[in-house]
């Protein structure tokens, strides 16, 4: 008995969509992102657009700052994870910061913006 070849593995990048109101920090974090092997679905400046992005691009996850122009950053995670989207909260402040609004916004995990990478995010998801 020959055996056939084996089975095809296709690694599939996750695709991530940036929500944060600093064109500055939207930028760099796609290029640590990108370096790290994560793909830019796209990027959002308010919850508005985030909600209106995701509907469109469907990412595989959702960064989250959480101070946004139009609202709370946790308003707009509730209404994300309610659909089935996996979101990573993201901030300046420490998440002891906010008390137990981050294990309550239902996001899979929470990142301080001086500590994001690929390799951090993927952590977070399980994936790394």
């Amino acid at each position: 008995m020959v055996a056939g070849p084996g089975p095809t593995i296709s690694w599939v990048a996750l695709r991530a969509l940036i929500v944060d109101d600093s064109p500055g920090f939207r930028s760099s974090a796609a290029v640590l992102l990108r370096a790290g092997g994560v793909e830019i679905a796209g990027e959002a400046s308010t919850g508005a657009e985030a909600l209106d992005a995701v509907a469109a691009l469907r990412p595989d996850v959702v960064l989250l700052d959480i101070r946004l122009p139009d609202g709370d950053g946790f308003a707009v995670c509730r209404r994300l994870v309610a659909a089935g989207i996996p979101v990573v909260l993201c901030s300046t402040r420490a998440a002891r910061d906010y008390g137990d609004r981050v294990t309550a916004s239902g996001a899979t995990g929470f990142l301080l913006k001086e500590r994001l990478s690929a390799a951090e995010l993927l952590r977070l998801l399980g994936r790394g």
